[in-house]
């Protein structure tokens, strides 16, 4: 199965990793980042791998959403902690923070490569 990446994809993609990957241990073992899926290539896929296609999408929605959250149950705490001087609370915070606007970044971008290869599907297989 041919997948498609965007530019704008690996970019989210290392964004997020390196996001995450800088957290350090603040919340490193509780709120993990999900993979970002490979978009199949709708203009060569068959039925089956753009329905397999959507099922992974839909599974990253989930789980970045579940990562989002989890990091929204630590950001309030390093807030605090950085507001009350806490320098390593405060790094930690930004990386936080830079790991949730990254986990939106990439669920959009992937959300529109998918839609735009769904596009590309119907045009290759008009019936």
């Amino acid at each position: 199965m041919r997948r498609s990446t965007s530019p704008l994809t690996t970019y989210s993609l290392k964004v997020l990793a390196a996001a995450f990957i800088l957290s350090g241990e603040a919340f490193a073992d509780d709120c993990v980042a999900p993979a970002i899926p490979e978009v199949p290539e709708g203009a060569t896929a068959t039925l089956e791998e753009m329905i397999a296609g959507q099922k992974d999408v839909k599974t990253f929605q989930a789980d970045a959403q579940a990562f989002r959250q989890c990091l929204e149950d630590q950001l309030s705490s390093l807030k605090a902690a950085a507001a009350d001087g806490d320098d390593d609370a405060a790094a930690a915070f930004k990386t936080a923070t830079d790991a949730y606007n990254g986990s939106v970044a990439a669920e959009e971008q992937v959300a529109g490569d998918f839609n735009t290869q769904i596009r590309a599907y119907k045009e290759a297989n008009p019936s």
